[in-house]
């Protein structure tokens, strides 16, 4: 097209469309040590002391990191279209040896402000992680896709940019014990730079 353009304008040369380079997209897990900031958010034991301290029956902020300058992240990653190419997870909250909370997980994606926030997913927490008695934090985890809950990328969703917030807020139904108790998880993401 550009050679016939250049004919046709008597020789003058017509320069190339200029695409702009994208952000390649990357696949990735958010874990309890990725939380920010780190001294609130960042262990399973911090994690578990916010959720088990928070009112039976009310949604409670247990978890939040601060996206990172130069990338944006969406809930989730691959396509309900390819299964075994999407995002899986698993969440739980026990005092080991002895039981698991129970009550529901969102997922939350914020500004940095907070004036806007879109809940992503609302799911009970018996869903995501395994029926065993007496839990540990080695027998908790799901580890068979089958058993796990899907995450695809909610690309109905906007990315979450620089400073952005990703937020897991909890709804306490039944606490556990919570004397040693761990809150874990693995949850899908897509992260473009």
């Amino acid at each position: 097209m550009n050679q016939l353009l250049g004919g046709l304008l008597g020789g003058i040369k017509v320069p190339s469309k200029v695409v702009p380079a994208t952000q390649m997209p990357f696949k990735r897990h958010m874990v309890v040590t990725d939380g920010l900031p780190a001294a609130v958010y960042g262990t399973a034991a911090l994690v578990d002391a916010i959720l088990i301290a928070g009112a039976v029956g009310a949604w409670t902020l247990v978890w939040q990191t601060i996206v990172p300058a130069q990338q944006q992240i969406r809930w989730g990653y691959g396509s309900p279209a390819t299964p075994q190419n999407q995002g899986y997870m698993w969440f739980y909250s026990l005092d080991a040896g002895v039981d698991f909370s129970v009550g529901s997980v969102r997922l939350v994606q914020a500004n940095a402000r907070q004036t806007k926030v879109l809940t992503v997913l609302d799911i009970d927490d018996v869903r995501l992680h395994a029926a065993v008695a007496l839990p540990t934090v080695i027998t908790a985890p799901l580890i068979n896709k089958d058993e796990m809950i899907a995450l695809p990328e909610k690309r109905e969703f906007p990315k979450v940019g620089e400073d952005s917030l990703l937020q897991i807020w909890y709804f306490l139904l039944d606490p556990n014990a919570g004397a040693a108790g761990v809150t874990n998880f693995s949850i899908p993401v897509t992260v473009y730079q």
